[in-house]
């Protein structure tokens, strides 16, 4: 199906990859929102933390009774009691008043500063002196300062951190409608393939591209669904597919994308019904022979059988699409700039991605590029990152400030 070979830019390949519709929603409980996206904005349904809190160990006072306050003429307060924690401050502090606080303790009515216990010093249980001012609001977070009621605290395709979750669990909320996680149907192609239990005979290699690429899908917070390896033949693959297909809003097929006379991925794709390949051919550095297919709203991607390339064009193209369907909102690639180690020669009309080690130098952090051919797993087990070239570049030379995206 030599017609399907067209070579598009990375740029269009992305553009034609986010068409695919996101995932339905689903309620999970709290335990369970790590790494989910959310489905809609989070508002908060009351002012936090709703009080005023002390943030340190020592003395609620009135900011104005220890201006001027220092080691040479300290200010002499008298204390008026002891707020608990966990209830109402029962007291009041006026001018020329101290009330001992906790950490987190409510700051009582009269004062608007917080004097660190360091910086006091108890003279006898009614009297302290305080060694250095504060100002009104030191040490001190007021009713809603983390969040006023009504306003917007995480955006709908926020993917949930640790810290987001303890946000959750701070405006008491027990479940979160999220984005169910994108199920990714996972298939190796090819008779030299066997399982990673079996012994390759000669010409034979095991099947790396479908754990590779199930790990990555997991870690991009999708769920793998390896479905194993498929034969060089038609019908075979046509029902692989058929059931890959059924089961999953995303599939990967590795093995299958080179033009050839045993390529029979897009003559399978030709068969399935509502199947139309969007591309065959991206102008990148690994993994130029890529195929894209939309059948029935479901993204499928052709992947080279070489794991190398098929995991540049997971990172390059199937994470940004993944991240999609998901409904995850785009966010800044992890990049750190380094400086490039020796020249760099480059195809021009291709986008390629160089695979580097970060190594740090006395004269700074260099990307050292890891040497080795398109199809030696060793070469990224041994890289740190990757560095884009553009396309109509024909070369970096050594010192070159390039920004390595972290693999």
């Amino acid at each position: 199906m030599k017609e399907f070979f067209r070579v598009v830019d990375l740029e269009e390949a992305r553009a034609l990859a986010g068409r695919f519709p996101v995932v339905a929603t689903e309620r999970v409980p709290l335990a369970g929102a790590l790494g989910r996206v959310l489905a809609g904005d989070l508002v908060a349904a009351a002012d936090l933390p709703g009080f005023r809190r002390a943030t340190v160990d020592g003395f609620a006072v009135h900011a104005a009774s220890t201006f001027g306050a220092s080691d040479s003429a300290p200010a002499m307060l008298c204390v008026v009691g002891s707020v608990e924690m966990g209830v109402c401050a029962g007291i009041e502090v006026a001018p020329g008043q101290a009330a001992r606080i906790p950490t987190g303790g409510m700051v009582p009515p009269g004062a608007d500063a917080v004097v660190m216990v360091e910086h006091a010093e108890e003279i006898d249980p009614t009297t302290i002196e305080i060694t250095r001012a504060v100002a009104p609001g030191q040490h001190v977070i007021e009713p809603s300062e983390d969040g006023r009621r009504g306003e917007r605290l995480l955006e709908q395709g926020t993917r949930l951190r640790p810290q987001e979750v303890g946000l959750l669990a701070a405006l008491g909320v027990r479940e979160v409608e999220v984005r169910a996680r994108p199920v990714v149907a996972v298939l190796s192609t090819g008779d030299e393939v066997v399982p990673v239990e079996a012994t390759p005979g000669p010409g034979e290699v095991r099947d790396v591209n479908s754990h590779t690429l199930s790990a990555l899908v997991a870690r991009a917070g999708g769920i793998p669904r390896p479905l194993g390896i498929v034969r060089d033949e038609f019908g075979a693959l046509l029902l692989a597919c058929r059931a890959a297909l059924a089961g999953a809003d995303v599939v990967l097929l590795s093995g299958g994308s080179s033009v050839g006379a045993r390529d029979l991925t897009t003559e399978v794709l030709a068969a399935l019904p509502d199947g139309r390949v969007l591309l065959h051919g991206i102008a990148m550095k690994p993994g130029k022979p890529t195929i894209l297919a939309d059948v029935g709203g479901k993204a499928f991607f052709g992947l080279p059988g070489h794991v190398v390339s098929a995991m540049v064009v997971f990172h390059a193209l199937v994470r940004p699409c993944i991240d999609r369907i998901a409904g995850r909102r785009p966010g800044p690639a992890t990049r750190i700039p380094a400086r490039l180690s020796r020249n760099v020669a480059s195809a021009h009309g291709v986008r390629e991605f160089l695979r580097v080690r970060l190594e740090e130098r006395d004269d700074g952090l260099f990307a050292v590029p890891v040497p080795g051919k398109s199809g030696l797993l060793r070469t990224m087990v041994e890289a740190d990152g990757l560095v884009e070239i553009a396309r109509d570049v024909e070369g970096l030379d050594a010192g070159a400030e390039v920004q390595v995206e972290l693999l």
